[in-house]
C-alpha cells in the first residue's frame, strides 16, 4: 500500500525545521544543532521535531538527504561532464571531484551522522546511489574488472573521518584531494580514454 501523502501542515513544518537547522549549522557548526534550539528557531514545538526526526541523528540524515537529492539530480540530468552525455572516464573523474566538494562541505554533518551509526553510511540511499553510479562507470571502462569492488575502493577515500582528518590535520585543500583521486584513477583507466 503506498504511503499516504504528507499533510500540508506537516510539509510546512518539515521545511521550517530543516531550514532552521541548516541555518544553525551554517552559522555555528553541528555543535549548535540542539533539537530544542532548532524547534525554537523554526517556531514549532519541540515535540514536533522529535516526532518528525526522532533525534539529532535523524535530523542530520534529513539535512544530508535534501542536499543529496540535488547532487543526484546533477549527476542524472545535469550537463556533462558530471551529467549524461560525457564519456565514462570524464564522467567518473567529474563525479569523484564533485564528491570531494560535497564531502568537504558536508563533513561536519557526515561526521555526526557516522558517529551516531558507523555502518549507516553504507545503508544510506546516498551511498547506494554513489556505489551504483561508480560501479556502472567502472564496468563501462573496464569490463574485465570487479566493478563492485573497485567502486567501494574509489569511494573509501570519502569516509567522513578521513576527509575531516585530511582537511583539518593535514591541511589538504579540495584540489589536493582531487589530484590524489586523479592518481588513483590512472591505475584504473584503460590506456585509451573511454
Amino acid at each position: 500500500m503506498p504511503a499516504a501523502p504528507e499533510r500540508a501542515d506537516a510539509a510546512r513544518n518539515r521545511h521550517r525545521i530543516l531550514t532552521a537547522a541548516a541555518r544553525m549549522v551554517a552559522a555555528g557548526g553541528v555543535e549548535r544543532l540542539a533539537l530544542d534550539d532548532v524547534a525554537k528557531a523554526a517556531d514549532v514545538g519541540v515535540g514536533t521535531v522529535y516526532r518528525r526526526f526522532g533525534d539529532r541523528a535523524g535530523l542530520v540524515f534529513a539535512l544530508l538527504e535534501e542536499q543529496d537529492e540535488r547532487f543526484r539530480a546533477r549527476v542524472t540530468a545535469g550537463p556533462p561532464p558530471l551529467g549524461p552525455q560525457a564519456r565514462p572516464a570524464e564522467r567518473l573523474r567529474a563525479f569523484l571531484h564533485a564528491l570531494v566538494d560535497l564531502s568537504v562541505d558536508q563533513r561536519q554533518l557526515l561526521l555526526l551522522a557516522e558517529s551516531s551509526s558507523p555502518a549507516a553510511r553504507y545503508r544510506n540511499a546516498s551511498y547506494t546511489f554513489q556505489h551504483a553510479h561508480t560501479s556502472a562507470l567502472v564496468a563501462e571502462l573496464r569490463p574485465d574488472a570487479d566493478a563492485a569492488y573497485l567502486a567501494d575502493a574509489l569511494l573509501a577515500p570519502f569516509a567522513p573521518g578521513l576527509v575531516d582528518h585530511q582537511v583539518r590535520a593535514g591541511g589538504f585543500s579540495p584540489e589536493r584531494i582531487k589530484d590524489g583521486l586523479d592518481q588513483l584513477l590512472l591505475g584504473l583507466l584503460p590506456h585509451r580514454d573511454g
